[in-house]
């Protein structure tokens, strides 16, 4: 009973400290974001895309190809910001555990098993404006597409952040439907390269 007792103490303590591990990094994100409206604009740009790919009209559905244009250059410019915001950051407060599971501290722990939000969060900017401005010539459709995953790839990142790789890719299952291996499969082959050197896979 004392070693059971024991264990449970110690499990109870852990999940404290991850809990408040955890808020400490959802608030310094939050803050950061809450100057901005990327989150509204990313929800408006992907029902926007969704309906145009649901749209059976051929100039109903190029009508609202074309009003995404604004919420995709807001998106851009709203991005640029808040990367060169969080940028002020010191790199003690950006660190990112590599380790799949949550551990309190990881990145204090095992500082060269991470790596840095502030770079993450620059290539999915360079990412998403790179897409938006369509300088590969892609179709609607297809630019619809590879931006939708930079935009869950982002959304990803920032839950991996918050909590730990293995959560933000559950939540990403659950929310839409798509693995995170999928996502990174479908962004554009720059950010994949690069997402990838900096995660070191």
């Amino acid at each position: 009973m004392d070693i059971f007792m024991l264990a449970m103490f110690v499990a109870i303590a852990a999940h404290m400290l991850k809990s408040k591990y955890q808020r400490g990094r959802i608030v310094l994100l939050g803050s950061h974001l809450g100057k901005y409206q990327i989150e509204k604009l990313m929800e408006n740009l992907t029902d926007g895309y969704l309906r145009a790919l649901s749209e059976t009209d051929p100039s109903r559905r190029e009508q609202i190809w074309q009003l995404q244009a604004s919420t995709e250059a807001s998106l851009c410019d709203q991005l640029k910001r808040f990367v060169a915001d969080f940028s002020k950051l010191d790199e003690e407060q950006t660190r990112v555990s590599k380790l799949p599971m949550a551990l309190p501290y990881a990145d204090k722990i095992f500082p060269t098993a991470t790596f840095d939000m502030r770079k993450a969060l620059a290539i999915h900017a360079q990412g998403i404006t790179s897409v938006a401005s369509n300088t590969a010539q892609r179709s609607p459709r297809d630019k619809a597409y590879t931006l939708s995953a930079e935009l869950f790839l982002l959304q990803h990142t920032c839950h991996w952040f918050c909590k730990s790789k293995i959560v933000a890719s559950a939540r990403m299952l659950g929310r839409h439907q798509t693995s995170y291996e999928q996502v990174l499969a479908s962004v554009a082959p720059e950010t994949r390269r690069a997402y990838n050197k900096l995660i070191g896979a």
